[in-house]
């Protein structure tokens, strides 16, 4: 095939998510050699300042940060930025505008996905995704959402993304189990991963019922635009 474009990896939000996201940027690629695969340009700089803090106004706005990086993305010939982290889009828009450069929305990419699924969604985020709304006003009425309830968020789900930030998968894996088995009982047919921390710890089989990966649609995305 031809040379593929290059895609620019806005990272570090958080470390592990962005290596989950190349990873599965390699298995989306119909590759059969070095030269067949995606190339990107990866800025992975921790330290952004935290999206959910942000938004709920006890933290400093992450855009500089994230505008740094992007900037660094597109002096390195990137022709696409992507971002692996779903809280982080709250600031997309802003973002988009100063880097001029085209951009894959995750959760466009994610609802995509989960159209294919009928019936309840189930949908598992941080607080600050859950609140803006991040996902149900991008979905407009085309999707009847579950979520997790206030006690399963604080006992659950959020720390359940620490724990993956902080490199405790096993104790992660067993909250967030809790968490996507909990929405399942109350009738989810399917269960967006809608924090790139939670696909490093959760599938099909963990969680219960089937699940719409964010990162790897993302990646699918990406692969398709970079090999048009």
């Amino acid at each position: 095939m031809g040379t593929p474009g290059i895609v620019g990896v806005l990272g570090g939000m958080g470390p592990a998510a962005t290596v989950d996201f190349m990873r599965k940027v390699l298995a989306a690629t119909p590759a059969v050699r070095d030269q067949d695969h995606v190339p990107m340009v990866v800025s992975c700089i921790p330290q952004v300042p935290d999206r959910t803090a942000a938004f709920r106004g006890d933290g400093e706005s992450p855009l500089p940060a994230m505008l740094g990086s992007g900037h660094r993305l597109a002096a390195a010939g990137a022709g696409l930025v992507v971002m692996p982290c779903n809280t982080a889009h709250l600031w997309y828009d802003e973002l988009q505008a100063e880097l001029g450069l085209p951009m894959i929305h995750l959760v466009d990419a994610a609802l995509a996905e989960a159209a294919a699924h009928g019936g309840r969604i189930g949908l598992l985020a941080t607080d600050a995704t859950l609140a803006s709304g991040l996902y149900v006003n991008r979905a407009g009425g085309a999707v009847q959402w579950l979520w997790p309830t206030a006690v399963e968020m604080l006992e659950w789900v959020m720390p359940g993304i620490e724990d993956v930030k902080a490199g405790r998968l096993d104790a992660a894996r067993t909250k967030l189990r809790c968490a996507g088995h909990a929405l399942a009982r109350r009738g989810a047919a399917a269960l967006v991963l809608g924090c790139t921390e939670i696909p490093i710890v959760l599938d099909d089989a963990t969680a219960g019922l089937p699940v719409v990966d964010a990162t790897a649609a993302l990646a699918r995305r990406a692969v398709a635009w970079a090999t048009a």
